[in-house]
């Protein structure tokens, strides 16, 4: 009768296919999820594949995240998660296995026999139940256990990736603004100089007392921008200490390096996204957990057959002692619950439909992302020969017009608005160079980033 039992049970849940394994669903789009020029054979080569002191290859910078990496709160707490899932992923493991229990006992009973008295007895009985995975809830409960763990390492990769991308920016950000400042703080003593040279010329009788009120006003408005610059470098290195997990202080950075603008912008093909992008990697396994959680929720609808057995040895002042041993088997099918597993299963498919949709909208995101990333390196590389050539005919501009108004041939306002524009094109440059930089350290992040 038991072995029809288990055949019956066991007929059933593999025609419910509960013992099925996750598999991943068809993506069609994924081989035109960039929209860019990749060649027909395709591209195997990602800027993701390079280790991140590869990729950052300044000094200063890699000295930086390394000390994020060590020191960073949140990559201790990513670590300690990964230990948590472990965990976890044992107590799965090993609720496949059979439990053992030992149970000592002593009992005092006082008996209404012919002789009267206490009756005192003390015994031990070992006994241990397995249940049998017939309808694969404890299988999929470990499937669901592994890829959790499986989860918690990517998640720790995600968080490390998100911060080497944090500490690289900003400190290019810092390297921008240093760069700024250093500009405005020439500009500043040119125009210092302008004024002294106006207001000599007005000696002179050759401008007037609001050429010279305009010149000094100028100059104070580019002495009061390098407050604002010195705040921003102040707030950036604050930030930056932050992601270090230090306390606020100065710190230095490298000057810009021309070489970066030879870097080649590998993107790879498309579908190595779905084994290096974390956030896709992410919601591939909440994916999986949902599935599992449904095959969990599908089996709940067979009977739970357990094993039990018992082998002890007891004995009684009055009596000789003796051994037991007990075996048994039960099937347990709960009654008037069929509503509630079929409540509970259909939340489960529920949550595997939202999980597949987010899996396939991380995919888009991850596409629109590498996009924007190349595009945004592509156009400042686009500005560089140009900001070049526009700088250099500006400087020649603002030359040009100084002699010809210390020679009378040009007005003040001539003069002026070459610097201006001369100031305008020189940090534009900056902060091309920046823009370049942040588009490397997107495409770095998009692409899922090297360790």
């Amino acid at each position: 009768m038991k072995k029809c039992m288990i055949a019956a049970v066991l007929l059933l849940c593999a025609g419910c296919s509960v013992y099925q394994e996750y598999t991943r669903p068809d993506l069609p789009e994924l081989d035109r999820l960039y929209g860019l020029d990749i060649p027909a054979d395709g591209d195997t080569v990602s800027i993701a594949d390079l280790g991140w002191r590869s990729f950052f290859t300044d000094p200063r910078l890699q000295d930086l995240i390394a000390r994020g990496l060590d020191n960073n709160p949140q990559m201790k707490t990513a670590s300690l998660r990964v230990i948590e899932a472990e965990a976890s992923l044992r107590a799965a493991r090993l609720a496949l296995l059979p439990t053992l229990d030992l149970a000592p006992s002593v009992s005092f009973a006082q008996s209404q026999v012919r002789y009267g008295g206490n009756v005192l007895g003390y015994g031990i009985s070992p006994a241990a139940s397995w249940e049998v995975d017939l309808r694969g809830s404890l299988t999929n409960a470990r499937r669901k256990a592994l890829a959790a763990y499986e989860r918690s390492g990517v998640w720790h990769r995600s968080v490390q990736t998100e911060l080497i991308a944090s500490i690289a920016r900003a400190y290019y950000t810092l390297q921008m603004l240093n760069g700024k400042l250093a500009i405005s703080r020439q500009t500043a003593d040119s125009w210092k100089e302008n004024v002294r040279i106006m207001k000599a010329m007005k000696e002179a009788g050759m401008t007037n007392e609001a050429s010279v009120s305009q010149t000094e006003a100028n100059a104070l408005s580019i002495e009061a921008s390098l407050s604002d610059l010195e705040y921003q470098i102040r707030l950036t290195e604050n930030t930056l200490c932050l992601l270090l997990g230090e306390t606020p202080h100065d710190i230095v950075v490298s000057d810009f390096d021309p070489a970066l603008y030879e870097r080649d912008l590998e993107t790879g093909i498309p579908v190595r996204l779905l084994s290096r992008r974390p956030d896709v990697l992410l919601a591939e396994y909440d994916l999986r957990m949902a599935f599992y959680d449904t095959q969990i929720a599908r089996a709940a609808f067979y009977p739970a057959l357990r094993l039990n057995g018992a082998f002890g040895w007891e004995k009684a002042l009055t009596s000789p002692a003796g051994l037991l041993l007990s075996l048994g088997a039960s099937a347990a099918e709960p009654l008037l619950a069929g509503g509630r597993r079929r409540a509970d299963l259909t939340l489960a498919q529920a949550r595997q439909e939202e999980a597949a949709i987010a899996f396939h909208n991380s995919l888009l995101v991850a596409g629109a992302e590498v996009n924007e990333a190349v595009a945004k390196c592509r156009a400042a590389l686009g500005k560089t020969d140009l900001r070049i050539r526009q700088i250099e005919d500006l400087r020649s501009a603002v030359s040009s017009t100084q002699q010809l108004m210390h020679n009378s041939g040009a007005t003040y306002l001539e003069v002026l608005t070459a610097q201006q524009s001369l100031l305008s094109a020189e940090l534009q440059q900056v902060g091309d160079r920046y823009d370049f930089l942040d588009g490397l350290i997107s495409l770095y992040r998009a692409l899922g980033g090297g360790e």
